[in-house]
């Protein structure tokens, strides 16, 4: 039935029959996360309302945005790419997120926490505007109802004068398990009260917003959702509904029920024996905090995709999980600075984007000692666009008094959070998900120094700051080798400030910089910019001025011509001239 299901065929399904579809796209989202990887227990749960939507409403005239997006499996199997979706996540696949480029019935690109509740009035005002009639659904989790985007969302819609559905999908997780004063609010809504004038009088918040509230239902109920949604549908002709329903994150999997954040999103199979970056970061904190009380930890609802789950263990009264809150954590982390403390705030790279300002004007402009630990740096492969790290060196890199280290491999990791412990300034020390390569050299980190990893005594040299750019370059450095070209290779493990002695002292006519990041503004633009007037040839290995969709991460650093054959191309043909 799923594989050749439309909206028609859904709509004149019997309730028995939309169960075996449920049950039948269930077992086809296990099957293909298993094979592939992606976001498990959260699209589980979203099963059955999801199909209830496409029952009720009538999509793509009717628009539906699902808040961060990671949960639109079900969606899109029944928007017609069931013959596409084992391809999801994969490079020239279907995306694991929506995407207007990919489907009519994506009316909005997802990829973040927040954003749904400003899309879906956003596209409710044009609608009024224009004199169109359909209705405007925002799917959205307890977790993200942490962030502060969703009440200036809410504050708006008085003023903007429209309707529109706000689902509350709530199952008590974001990828950890949900925090805060308004998730325990939301626990009271939740809660079987006997008096429901009680539950009536706490609903009234939200509809100080103007919205009405309805709950609390089943979400994984199929008739219980069809009728509810069918009511709701005709109501939203005349007001915005808050429909509150719960789920069960990993529903109908018993081990990722039992296991929701691990089974959050998982990794394709044979992705195993790999050290993580972030498993240093929790170990290293463990041991720098017996020694130093003042250190702190802060994420913002990723405790243990962070690895500070020992952390949070050990140090319950210096750990703080803001919940999905980034602005909030950069400013906690520069007040609790201010007042003598050492924060160490953890969080993914494509998440920092959301702290720009803060970083600039709390952490930075004040000068302060908080070291951020930014994790999945670089492109982070299958989750695409929207949570790739290619942009972090180069809206870091122009900050003032902002340090920013790449450290070449774990061990230099570790020793860089030891350099971090005494380092009264504010320091970003940005990495990917996983170590790979352990290199022999560790010499001692001071700012702004580099390391030479090999001496050439040619024309050329390399200037590779991560660990992924210098296995390029001394993979290209060892080709070359064998063709008698010598090739110096440097570890540039500070982007900011750049080794301008080093730099300064090269004998080498050319050269050239490789990193995991965009060029504009990034590493290969500063030395770029340095060596302007130095009769050298700079030539820069980087990433484009494009979005990086989503694939394997060798894959895409080869097709966008990060590659140890590209640069030893380019001195071949540079030798040949």
């Amino acid at each position: 039935m799923l594989e050749d299901i439309t909206d028609v065929k859904i709509k004149n399904s019997s309730l028995e029959q939309l169960k075996e579809l449920a049950e039948e796209a269930r077992q086809k989202i296990i099957s293909t996360v298993m094979k592939s990887g992606g976001h498990l227990s959260s699209n589980l749960g979203m099963v059955e309302l999801t199909i209830a939507l496409h029952y009720v409403f009538d999509f793509p005239r009717d628009k539906v945005i699902f808040d961060v997006g990671h949960q639109c499996y079900t969606h899109k199997l029944l928007s017609g790419r069931y013959d596409k979706f084992d391809s999801i996540r994969q490079f020239g696949g279907i995306s694991g997120f929506p995407k207007r480029e990919e489907s009519e019935f994506d009316c909005y690109n997802t990829g973040h926490a927040g954003t749904s509740v400003s899309a879906a009035l956003g596209i409710a005002k044009a609608r009024d505007v224009k004199g169109e009639d359909f209705a405007v659904i925002a799917v959205i989790g307890d977790g993200s109802f942490n962030n502060g985007l969703i009440y200036e969302a809410f504050n708006s819609l008085r003023l903007l004068n429209t309707h529109i559905l706000v689902i509350l999908n709530d199952n008590g997780m974001s990828i950890a398990p949900t925090v805060g004063s308004m998730h325990e609010y939301l626990e009271i809504l939740s809660e079987n009260i006997e008096q429901k004038q009680k539950r009536d009088r706490h609903a009234k918040i939200f509809e100080r917003f103007g919205f009405k509230y309805d709950g609390v239902y089943n979400g994984n109920d199929l008739g219980e959702m069809i009728d509810k949604l069918t009511e709701i549908k005709e109501r939203l002709k005349t007001e915005s509904v808050i429909l509150h329903v719960a789920t069960k994150k990993g529903k109908g999997y018993a081990f990722c029920e039992e296991n929701p954040e691990i089974t959050h999103g998982i990794s394709a199979c044979g992705s195993n024996g790999i050290c993580e970056y972030s498993s240093v970061l929790g170990k290293k904190l463990v041991e720098m905090a017996k020694n130093d009380d003042k250190i702190v930890a802060v994420t913002a609802a990723m405790t243990s995709s962070l690895g500070l789950s020992e952390f949070f263990e050990k140090y319950p009264e210096r750990s703080v999980d803001v919940g999905i809150c980034e602005e909030h954590a950069t400013i906690l982390c520069a007040s609790m600075a201010a007042q003598g403390m050492k924060p160490y705030y953890a969080v993914y790279s494509t998440f920092l984007q959301r702290s720009f300002d803060e970083i600039v004007i709390d952490i930075c402009s004040q000068n302060l000692p908080v070291t951020i630990c930014i994790d999945r740096a670089g492109v982070s492969g299958a989750d695409g666009e929207t949570h790739q790290g290619v942009f972090d060196l180069s809206f870091l890199s122009m900050i003032p008094n902002l340090t920013i280290a790449v450290p070449k491999d774990v061990a230099e990791f570790e020793r860089m959070l030891e350099f971090s412990a005494t380092f009264n300034a504010p320091l970003a020390i940005r990495y990917p998900r996983a170590g790979r390569k352990v290199f022999r050299e560790k010499s001692e980190i001071v700012s702004g120094k580099w390391e030479t990893l090999k001496k050439g005594g040619g024309k050329y040299a390399i200037l590779a700051c991560g660990e992924r750019a210098i296995t390029l370059a001394l993979k290209a450095s060892k080709v070359l080798g064998e063709s008698k070209i010598e090739v110096s290779v440097v570890n540039a493990r500070f982007v900011k400030p750049l080794d301008e002695e080093l730099l300064s002292e090269l004998k080498e006519s050319v050269v050239i910089t490789v990193e995991d990041n965009v060029l504009i503004g990034g590493f290969g633009a500063l030395v770029a910019a340095y060596l302007s007037e130095s009769g050298k040839i700079v030539k820069n290995f980087a990433f484009p001025d494009k979005f990086i969709p989503q694939g394997g991460i060798s894959e895409l650093m080869e097709n966008f011509g990060l590659s140890s054959e590209n640069i030893v191309g380019y001195i071949l043909k540079n030798e040949n001239r």
